[in-house]
């Protein structure tokens, strides 16, 4: 990796600030072609090899897997080895590795699925057909938007009142 300087060549005052800047979180805010990604490579690469920062203390999120390829390419391209561990990704994947490494904390197991509306309708299909039902005559769409309607608490029934309990302790 190069020094500072070589890390800094080239930035504007905005974009090398944007570097530059070491506390706390940083949110770059910026138009296609602006440099935002180049930005972003630079000041992971001066964290690490300016201030020192381990890799995996890093998170670099944005919203497209291409991006998080393009950004996780070059900061390797720049870091080499010393980019090991560093967590570039999208939102979602970054939850999915978070709820998959610390689910077993709520009771669950690692190996849970995640449904887009592609594969959720294909199940509501299928369970359509193991009943007996024509998933061309019944809707599958409005049945998947009925089960979304009752997982949520405001379509839910409301709850009937229990009775409340009267405990008895003799002392």
């Amino acid at each position: 990796m190069g020094s500072s300087e070589t890390l800094l060549a080239g930035l504007n005052p905005e974009q090398r600030q944007a570097v530059e800047t070491t506390e706390g979180p940083l949110l770059v805010l910026a138009g296609a072609g602006s440099g935002k990604t180049r930005v972003l490579v630079a000041r992971i690469a001066y964290l690490i090899g300016h201030c020192g920062i381990a890799p995996e203390s890093i998170l670099a999120v944005t919203f497209t897997n291409k991006a998080a390829g393009e950004m996780r390419e070059r900061v390797e391209k720049l870091l080499g080895t010393d980019a090991r561990g560093l967590w570039v990704s999208t939102f979602h994947a970054t939850c999915v590795r978070i709820l998959r490494q610390d689910i077993g904390h709520l009771g669950r197991a690692r190996g849970f699925a995640i449904y887009d509306e592609e594969d959720s309708l294909s199940v509501v299909k299928e369970v359509l057909r193991r009943r007996g039902l024509d998933p061309k005559v019944e809707d599958p769409r409005r049945l998947r938007w009925r089960i979304e309607a009752w997982k949520t608490p405001v379509f839910c029934p409301p709850a009937r009142p229990r009775r409340p309990r009267i405990a008895t302790a003799s002392f």
